[in-house]
């Protein structure tokens, strides 16, 4: 046994200190990480120039993008949201079922490629979004649109 005495500081730092009026206010998108990865290609796709922006941002501040960038953040944030809500509102059968086999696989997209495939379908019929890999290589097929997954249980 061991003759220190163990020592715990579970203390919670909360800043009060309200934003200032010129960085607009936005709700938090409330997903968990299943759900975010299940539409991060599709938010990705739809909000690229804010993300872009968002990072130049971080780039240009030298370290100091936590505040200085809140505006950008905020508006990645919004576009995020809205994604979020026109998946939910034109597929969410196949968003559902899509994340919740993610959430049960341990977030491993190859487990559950059958049910998105059907999600990727409902999205660009419905929004025209497509997911696609950045910097997939050239004449193969996609990971995503192969019809047999490596280590997959189906």
């Amino acid at each position: 046994m061991s003759g220190r005495q163990p020592r715990f500081n579970q203390t919670t730092l909360v800043d009060t200190t309200p934003l200032p009026d010129s960085i607009p206010s936005v709700t938090e998108i409330g997903a968990s990480s299943a759900p975010l990865l299940s539409a991060s290609f599709f938010i990705g796709a739809r909000c690229r120039p804010y993300n872009d922006d968002f990072m130049q941002c971080k780039t240009d501040s030298g370290g100091k993008g936590e505040f200085d960038c809140l505006k950008e953040g905020r508006r990645v944030t919004r576009c995020a949201s809205s994604v979020i809500e026109d998946i939910n509102k034109h597929c969410l059968t196949e968003f559902r079922r899509h994340w919740q086999c993610l959430d049960n696989n341990n977030q491993q997209l190859w487990q559950c490629r059958p049910a998105e495939w059907k999600l990727n379908k409902c999205v660009f019929d419905n929004l025209k979004l497509e997911k696609t890999i950045p910097d997939s290589p050239e004449g193969e097929t996609p990971v995503h649109l192969r019809a047999r997954q490596i280590y997959a249980h189906h």
